[in-house]
């Protein structure tokens, strides 16, 4: 008996209909190991942004900051952002850094946004790799309270999650989850990281044919991460990732960085999380990007079907569906398939495979029946243009094809089924799905596709295969339908110091949030950080952040620290951006 996942998290509207091969993903929020520094991380990178994508963000930006329950000052919790986000139908989940493309996009497709629930360091703040509470709370939220925008977020995980994989797709989101892991630890040798780039590197430059996952990943990437809106002459940000980075939101308009109108050919244009991206493509309203995803949609195996599909299928080596032309669905690992005239005449699953109609599971055809693999014909009988399908009950009794009958059926191509008729198995609608024989031979030429000591032959009914994608049919057929990965993100060990300086941070805020401030004891903190932690800046910006109305000593003091750290290219940019940050709003304040 298996066990029930752990909820981490409580369930409300929206997630409850989360099936339990997504639930597994779902971690508790590690809100008390966010350090006071974390905090200090998440309110700079806020404090900047808001400033500066006012101007430069779709309209819904700051709205939807709100409306998603985000604050400023705080990492925000995930219970509070789901009690805001279901009064727009949605919801977010924590998770570990990088989940499953396939997963990732299933769970959008059930109206939840997944968070990564660590933050970026401080090494890191202006880009991270890594999947961070930044990028997913303040980056992918605000946006989804447009309702045509979160439609389409939604439209696009239903397709995606359905979108096929190469076994190269799997290996590049592993080296891709390796990589931004040991790139966000602080303690990672240099080498380590180089090796593992080189890692993703190699991969991405031999990827080889793209795809449909591969392809639809990159119509996400240049959409919900990395999209811009409006004219290619003054266009808005919407993506995800230049919301939430510093370094990219600003440099977006560079003239270096190429403007492309959005259309379904980005699908073939790859990216590289490792380097500034060198084009980003703009859609003229969110709108266009539903246009070009069912654009998409069509050239895909779920829409087309056929030899192609289940092709498609065998070549992931996953967990895959067709659906034949009667309804009738079969889950399972597809390994082979007999194709004639460039059709289908025969497929194989191998291990365990469930039958479905209408995505529910049909009953007695589970994996606990069909626990080693599932084979039938496809196509029309040989010389009648009536398929079993279409036939009436009077049709099928003159082909005879009913129940108590040994028969034998021989399908265009040259699939023969010699058997006894004992049950078959029809929807609803009362179109037939399945014929069950016992005694049963099939075959191809000499090749024996069934023997009768095997048991029952469940014969699927359809004249072709209409839709093929990725994973099963029915929630309920297969449990471990994903891997939870084994690599989980680093816990960062903090040393004493490191516990200090954070204590020192944490006093800071807590003066900051009082209604008077302690100059003193302001002063004495800024002297022994000083002196203890000759680099630290984004302290000193809290400190100056509150003195540097006073224009006094103090003050002075502290600015000219904080001048000093402006000679280290490394804090250059972050000082001065937050030097000009407070200047603004003292004005404001004035």
């Amino acid at each position: 008996m298996s066990k029930k996942p752990e909820h981490k998290l409580k369930l409300n509207r929206v997630t409850k209909r989360l099936p339990n091969h997504l639930r597994k993903f779902i971690v508790k929020q590690p809100y008390e190991e966010y350090t006071a520094q974390n905090h200090a991380v998440w309110r700079y990178v806020m404090r900047l942004n808001i400033d500066y994508l006012k101007n430069a963000a779709h309209s819904y930006y700051l709205e939807g900051l709100e409306k998603a329950g985000i604050s400023t000052d705080y990492i925000p919790k995930m219970e509070g952002m789901n009690r805001i986000l279901k009064e727009i139908g949605w919801a977010a989940v924590s998770v570990d850094g990088f989940i499953p493309p396939n997963a990732f996009m299933e769970f959008q497709a059930y109206n939840v946004l997944v968070i990564a629930s660590d933050i970026r360091t401080i090494e890191h703040i202006e880009y991270t790799p890594a999947p961070d509470i930044i990028h997913e709370a303040a980056g992918h939220a605000p946006i989804i309270a447009n309702s045509e925008y979160a439609e389409y977020l939604r439209r696009f995980g239903e397709i995606g999650s359905k979108a096929i994989s190469s076994e190269k797709d799997y290996e590049m989101y592993e080296a891709v989850r390796h990589l931004s892991i040991i790139k966000e630890d602080p303690t990672t040798p240099a080498e380590d990281i180089e090796k593992a780039t080189k890692v993703v590197n190699d991969l991405q430059n031999n990827i080889g044919e793209l795809s449909e996952m591969a392809q639809i990943r990159n119509l996400h990437w240049w959409t919900v991460e990395y999209g811009l809106i409006g004219t290619l002459e003054n266009p808005k940000i919407y993506g995800a990732g230049l919301l939430s980075s510093i370094g990219e939101s600003k440099n977006y308009l560079n003239k270096d960085i190429k403007k492309l109108p959005y259309s379904i050919e980005a699908a073939t244009i790859n990216f590289d999380i490792t380097k500034p991206q060198p084009q980003l493509f703009v859609t003229p309203n969110f709108a266009h990007l539903s246009y070009v995803l069912e654009k998409f949609a069509n050239t895909m195996a779920l829409r087309k079907g056929g030899l192609e599909g289940v092709e498609k299928l065998i070549q992931s080596q996953n967990i895959g569906t067709i659906e034949l032309s009667t309804g009738i669905q079969i889950s399972g690992k597809f390994s082979k398939v007999i194709a004639h005239q460039n059709k289908p005449i025969y497929i194989q699953t191998i291990g365990k495979t469930a039958l479905a109609s209408r995505d529910k599971e049909l009953i007695g055809h589970g994996t606990n029946n069909h626990s080693d693999g599932f084979g039938s014909p496809i196509g029309k009988l040989e010389g009648i243009n009536l398929a079993i399908e279409d036939m009436s009950p009077k049709d099928l009794e003159v082909y005879g094809i009913y129940e108590g009958l040994t028969t034998e059926l021989i399908f265009e191509g040259g699939i023969k089924v010699i058997g006894q008729i004992i049950t078959g198995k029809r929807d609803l609608r009362g179109k037939i799905l399945l014929i069950s024989f016992k005694n049963c031979t099939v075959t191809y030429n000499d090749e024996i596709l069934f023997k009768p000591e095997w048991g029952i032959y469940d014969m699927a009914v359809g004249k072709e295969i209409s839709s093929a994608f990725s994973g099963p049919a029915s929630n309920e057929s297969f449990e471990n339908l994903y891997k939870v990965p084994k690599e989980k993100t680093h816990k960062i060990s903090y040393s004493k110091e490191d516990k200090k300086l954070y204590s020192f941070y944490s006093e800071i805020r807590k003066i900051r949030e009082s209604n008077s401030l302690d100059l003193n004891k302001i002063e004495k903190i800024f002297n022994e950080v000083s002196i203890e932690y000759p680099e630290e800046w984004l302290l000193l910006l809290e400190i100056y952040e509150l003195v540097n109305t006073f224009k006094n000593d103090f003050s002075n003091k502290v600015l000219n620290k904080l001048k000093a750290l402006k000679t280290n290219k490394k804090y250059k940019k972050l000082v001065e951006d937050g030097i000009n940050l407070l200047s603004k709003n003292t004005i404001k304040q004035q």
